[in-house]
């Protein structure tokens, strides 16, 4: 873990390529959007996991954690390369590139098939074997197939030839148009700041293919969830539904499947955040019968020797260490040289000793002034009894009508190594306009700004803020 690339002071904004304009993909306003951090000073775009999601958007419940969801990829750059037409599919794009693709796509095509063979093969079948059986769980599909019976999967590859071929045209075209997104994000000084869930979505293809990694009964289902205990905001607690780490088994085979996830992220980005980094220290194990997450317990994890093996791998990571966090958490996080986070929405509980507050912020942290999970800048201070408020407004020295960019200053001069700001803040936008709200099911991930909304002179105030910071 190259942990240097925290050495110079940088600014970012939170942005999920979702909810880049138009479609939401990574077509030429991917590229505008790049442009966009170029000329206003930011060097980091930080974003969501990249994975396929299930039926309810979420990024961090994917149907895998190496592959890239194909709503992300541009027809526009198909049409460009001759392989469809302007109104075509991504399956007409694959004949197209039988046809049509020139020597060079053609040898692209075999080489990424190989070099991501170590998870390309079992996602494939994993994606058209769930198609098969109408998106059903895998461990509903027929028991040879969910239990990976050799002659069964044989006989499904041959079967669904096709749509395996079609499952592995997609990744291949996304992972192409990534990097040439990313070649060109370097050429303007932008990095990419990726996102990286500690657990994983017990339907995936993650799962399916490597059981022995995960707390399962015979049938494939997660014997122990992951979640975290009741607290402040939450008198049940938080029962996720994630698989637990079968820690023991990891651990004796050198945590190669951890390996092997951090391979794939390095491979896409240049920074990535590990989500609920304190799973790393223990977890919140809870017995999969248990409707909510009060039964659970505190398991210890092997965080430390985890790390220990992941050194030699090119990827600087941060830790989300937000919420309650124990001596040991924050001892194994300084331990490998990881920032935490910092959320200036959390700073005004509490009296001056309260750690989010800009005077106590420390250099080796990221500050934002919100996450994906929070309300808008404005629509957190809207929100806020009235007597927080002019406690807002007294400490930053502000009128309230200065919001969102009252507490984006207060981030960008803060000693904090980095400031990210969602892009929310930056447009000013009210709650109406916010990622996700936690533990509601419907409506979240949607998401997507308009260059018409952004103010007037942005390009100039943001540099000027990256000027005056030293960013």
């Amino acid at each position: 873990m190259n942990q240097d690339f925290f050495k110079k002071r940088r600014a970012g904004i939170l942005l999920h390529p979702t909810s880049l304009p138009g479609k939401g993909d990574l077509g030429q306003e991917a590229y505008n959007f790049v442009d966009f951090l170029a000329n206003s000073g930011i060097s980091l775009w930080q974003m969501l996991p990249l994975g396929p999601p299930h039926d309810d958007l979420s990024p961090y419940q994917c149907q895998s954690v190496h592959a890239a969801n194909p709503v992300l990829i541009s027809l526009e750059h198909l049409v460009k390369k001759g392989w469809i037409t302007e109104q075509s599919s991504l399956k007409e794009a694959r004949i197209g590139f039988e046809k049509n693709a020139n020597q060079a796509d053609r040898a692209a095509f075999v080489a990424f098939i190989e070099k991501h063979n170590y998870w390309l093969e079992d996602y494939a079948l994993f994606r058209a074997l769930r198609l098969e059986h109408n998106n059903v769980a895998w461990w509903d599909w027929s028991p040879d197939l969910r239990d990976r019976v050799p002659q069964a999967l044989k006989a499904a590859k041959l079967r669904l030839k096709s749509i395996i071929e079609q499952n592995r045209f997609e990744q291949f075209v996304f992972f192409s148009q990534w990097h040439e997104l990313k070649e060109y994000a370097h050429e303007k000084g932008v990095y990419l700041f990726g996102d990286i869930p500690i657990f994983v979505a017990e339907d995936s293809a993650d799962v399916w293919a490597c059981r022995e990694n995960f707390l399962l009964d015979a049938e494939g289902k997660a014997t122990i969830v992951a979640g975290v205990p009741p607290d402040y905001f939450s008198e049940t607690g938080q029962r996720w539904g994630n698989p637990h780490y079968n820690w023991d088994y990891m651990q004796e085979n050198g945590f190669s499947w951890w390996r092997e996830r951090l391979k794939s992220a390095n491979l896409l980005f240049d920074v990535a955040r590990i989500d609920h980094f304190r799973g790393f220290e223990a977890s919140w194990a809870i017995p999969a019968s248990c409707k909510t997450a009060i039964e659970g317990e505190w398991i210890k994890v092997p965080g430390e020797a985890l790390f220990n093996t992941l050194t030699d791998i090119d990827l600087p990571l941060v830790a989300e260490d937000l919420g309650i966090i124990t001596r040991e958490v924050t001892a194994l996080r300084e331990k490998f040289g990881l920032p935490g986070m910092k959320i200036l929405q959390f700073a005004f509980d509490g009296g001056n000793d309260n750690p989010y507050l800009p005077h106590n912020l420390i250099e080796e942290c990221i500050v934002y002034t919100g996450t994906h999970d929070n309300n808008t800048t404005l629509g957190w201070f809207n929100e806020l009894p009235e007597h927080t408020q002019h406690y807002v407004c007294d400490y930053l020295h502000v009128a309230s009508n200065d919001m969102p960019w009252s507490l984006i200053e207060a981030a960008f001069a803060s000693v904090a190594q980095w400031a990210i700001i969602p892009m929310q803040d930056v447009l000013a936008l009210d709650g109406t306009h916010r990622m996700n709200i936690p533990s509601v099911e419907k409506g979240n991930w949607c998401w997507r700004f308009e260059w018409s909304q952004l103010p007037p002179d942005i390009n100039n105030n943001l540099r000027q803020l990256c000027n005056d910071s030293g960013r």
